[in-house]
């Protein structure tokens, strides 16, 4: 018999909200955290919006040393280190400890090192100044630094991975710490991922030609799921970390639940059939949710909210086709719909962990999240789904089962089913 693996904390830093409380409000009211960058328009991008965090860099310090501290301003790692240690703390457990916790693993991804970091050291490098980058600089460059100043704080003596995988990385992260306790090789993972998008991150996807272009003067506006005016997507940054653990050894020390994990898939369309670097195959997606049910025990019917990848891209009615394929299930049949990319941006290996988060406390409040800016939804999506699944409005309303799911650069899938936790 597998284990059953619970959600009992959660952190998060994105766009529209810092922690919990100020997260669960935004999403509940539609809350934009898509903000002109005046620093990209000096610098000639097209798009000149982004969904960045209003983070405080010093409040670091309340986590870490002041020697640690330095050099994390600015970095996936400072965004992760809160995430994560918010997430822990709200789980109800002290960060001290004098031994290992060797029942405690982390898998943490990222997309890259710390670009700016790298700029300095090819700076000085090229300079012959090599002997002036300092002792520190080893842990920005490697995409590993976000684990290991997270397990490094924690003491966690189990598994530590860190996991990348484009836009897929957060719910792969999550689905291998739930794998890890549900196959016995762990009794409690931290899991999430983070993203800093800097301007050279930023660059290289503007120069693609697939960002938002057409709202730099309203940026609230910029990130337009679903909708028939979907320009490309928003860049965002920021972390979303969860605590999961066997449900037994949770309810052993008191833990308050959150939500189930019932299952979950990841997998690659193998860039074949349509697959390419940039385009998902239809048949690895629609595998990957029919596998996601089939572990999960659950069907399609079962499915009340879809937490959509749905990036504001052409991509975004081939995805609703998929689903409509994986699910059995279209028109006014289909499932609520949203996508957390209106209010936050895409925040790329972040996207993962904090759409899982926002999903999360859907189950545990009752409602679904607005799809803010669909007030001109793409018929072509519309001969596929009924308009009241897509809602623009947040509905109040019982979330047993969500399907959360996100698709990444390099044809790589992953999908999560979450639940509410009945004892």
């Amino acid at each position: 018999m597998k284990k059953r693996v619970v959600v009992t904390g959660m952190g998060v830093v994105a766009p529209n909200g810092i922690g919990i409380p100020a997260f669960l409000n935004a999403i509940q009211n539609g809350i934009s955290g898509i903000r002109f960058i005046p620093h990209y328009r000096e610098l000639n991008f097209s798009c000149q919006v982004a969904g960045m965090p209003a983070f405080e860099w010093e409040s670091l310090k309340n986590y870490i040393s002041e020697v640690t501290f330095h050099g994390l301003k600015g970095t996936n790692i400072g965004y992760g280190l809160a995430a994560a240690l918010d997430a822990w703390a709200d789980s109800g457990m002290p960060y001290d400890t004098d031994q290992p916790r060797w029942e405690t693993g982390c898998v943490f991804g990222n997309s890259i090192a710390d670009t700016e970091a790298m700029k300095n050291v090819i700076a000085k490098v090229d300079n012959k100044e090599a002997r002036k980058l300092g002792s520190r600089v080893v842990e920005q460059a490697m995409n590993s630094g976000v684990t290991s100043y997270i397990s490094g704080r924690l003491g966690l003596g189990n598994k530590v991975i860190t996991n990348s995988a484009a836009c897929a990385t957060g719910t792969q992260a999550i689905l291998m710490g739930y794998e890890a306790i549900k196959d016995g090789y762990a009794q409690r993972m931290l899991v999430g991922s983070a993203e800093h998008v800097d301007t050279y991150v930023y660059g290289s996807f503007d120069s693609m030609r697939v960002l938002s272009r057409k709202f730099n003067d309203e940026p609230e506006k910029a990130s337009r799921p679903l909708s028939s005016t979907a320009g490309g997507f928003v860049p965002g940054s920021g972390a979303g970390a969860l605590i999961l653990e066997e449900l037994d050894f949770a309810l052993e020390r008191g833990a308050r639940v959150y939500a189930e994990i019932l299952g979950g898939n990841t997998n690659s369309g193998g860039q074949r059939q349509g697959g390419t670097m940039t385009a998902a195959n239809s048949a690895g997606v629609i595998r990957c949710v029919t596998e996601s049910m089939n572990m999960a025990g659950i069907t399609g019917d079962e499915i009340d909210l879809i937490s959509g990848h749905l990036t504001a891209t052409n991509a975004d009615k081939q995805e609703i086709q998929n689903w409509c394929q994986a699910l059995g299930r279209k028109g006014g049949d289909f499932p609520l719909t949203n996508s957390l990319k209106s209010m936050i941006g895409h925040a790329l290996s972040a996207a993962g962990s904090i759409e899982t988060v926002a999903s999360i406390l859907q189950i545990e409040h009752g409602f679904v999240h607005p799809n803010i800016n669909l007030d001109d939804p793409n018929p072509e999506i519309l001969n596929l789904v009924s308009l009241d699944k897509l809602p623009v409005e947040m509905l109040k309303k019982e979330v047993n089962i969500v399907a959360k799911a996100n698709f990444g650069f390099g044809d790589v899938n992953s999908c999560l089913i979450l639940s509410k936790y009945n004892n």
